[in-house]
């Protein structure tokens, strides 16, 4: 037993980069919250600063301080007792903000549903102002579009500017474009806005590298990098597994494949004790110490369900094929390489690859559930009735 937690302890810090796929983790310091996810959709209700790193974020609630976010695709309707920050590839903005605005993209928005009280700082490619703000604006896009009302002073600077129906400036709007562009008189009077020529070809042209490089999804390069991470990853953790308990995993192969049924019954098993766990050693009050050690169990299992699971349909399939039962560990990881590419494939397939990957955890973590079981058990005696003479089937 203490040779299975020391393993599990040591796949769990290999796994902590996967940690973040699997599933919210929200951790506090102090006054401070900080979540990350991969895509996390959280109603947020803080006392202190709180921070939340994910690739898409969806924030609701209150944070009594400072609230900062960053992602590729965030939305933020949570309102900020003081500063919101945001950097995002998309970062629309939609809840109040008790003190400043800052958000830094490459498509920026504040909706009409978002009122800040203090000044607003905006940067990115496409910058649309629905939000008003009860000090200054300072906005810095390629293409803007100012549709609120501003309290304070305004400075623009951008390729193209327009204005809504509900713009309108009670300070100062100090403007550069290339060239001078029509004021309604609705926005601010002339004797209060202010031209300053700029030049596209100097400032823009870093706008239009930006525009070609960072397009609205993942590139195909960055996609590539990732799935060849993971791969190397599973690969590495199958070679420590194979070379550490072969026996073993050879043992839990067999099994898997001669009562494929009853481990993905037990791997349900396995997983809702590992994920009840969480709040049975928390409600204890003394185990709450021992409650990141449980979430990590859950994902150090998880990440070696998927990689047993993926190992033994694998072997599975090459043996069905006519492959020979026990090749040479070389053999064994390029079969389990080719799976977990096939299995990387299935992922483009909507619901499919997510019941696929779902499927190969649950034989995992089956095919561990029983191994634990069986050292629990001991061999047995013959069986005896109850004159002490053996019971003959």
């Amino acid at each position: 037993m203490l040779r299975i937690l020391k393993a599990v302890f040591v796949v769990g810090l290999l796994a902590l980069s996967q940690s973040a796929g699997a599933e919210t983790i929200t951790t506090r310091t102090g006054e401070d919250t900080f979540i990350n996810g991969a895509h996390v959709d959280q109603t947020i209700s803080e006392a202190g600063d709180t921070f939340v790193g994910a690739r898409s974020a969806r924030i609701a609630g209150t944070s009594q301080g400072d609230l900062h976010v960053s992602g590729f695709d965030v939305t933020v309707t949570a309102d900020a007792s003081e500063d919101l920050y945001v950097m995002a590839a998309t970062a629309t903005v939609r809840g109040n903000v008790g003190e400043d605005l800052s958000v830094m993209g490459y498509s920026v928005r504040t909706e009409a549903s978002s009122e800040t009280k203090g000044n607003v700082r905006l940067l990115g490619s496409s910058v649309t102002v629905d939000g008003s703000a009860g000090g200054a604006l300072t906005v810095t896009g390629r293409n803007v579009i100012l549709n609120a009302s501003i309290a304070g002073d305004v400075r623009i600077l951008a390729q193209t500017l327009s204005f809504g129906p509900d713009a309108v400036v009670a300070g100062t709007l100090t403007y550069s474009t290339p060239d001078e562009v029509r004021v309604p008189q609705s926005v601010a009077a002339d004797d209060r806005v202010f031209f300053e020529q700029v030049s596209s070809e100097r400032v823009w042209e870093e706008w239009e590298v930006i525009g070609e490089e960072m397009p609205a999804l993942p590139t195909f390069a960055s996609m590539f990098f990732g799935f060849i991470v993971s791969l190397l990853f599973f690969v590495a953790l199958m070679a420590v597994l194979l070379s550490f308990m072969p026996a073993r995993i050879a043992a839990m192969r067999r099994a898997t494949a001669k009562a494929p049924g009853q481990t993905l019954l037990l791997g349900v098993l396995g997983l809702s004790v590992l994920i009840g766990m969480v709040p049975i050693t928390a409600l204890t009050i003394v185990g709450l110490p021992f409650t990141p050690i449980a979430i990590l169990t859950i994902v150090a299992a998880w990440t070696l369900g998927y990689a047993l699971g993926a190992y033994n349909v694998a072997m599975r399939v090459w043996t069905g094929f006519g492959g020979d039962d026990d090749p040479v560990a070389l053999m064994r990881l390029l079969i389990f390489a080719g799976a977990i590419a096939c299995i990387a494939l299935l992922n483009f397939i909507p619901f499919v690859g997510w019941v696929a990957n779902y499927t190969l955890v649950l034989l995992g973590i089956g095919a561990m559930t029983r191994a634990v079981f069986q050292s629990f058990i001991t061999t047995p005696d013959a069986v005896l009735d109850v004159d002490m003479t053996p019971i003959r089937d």
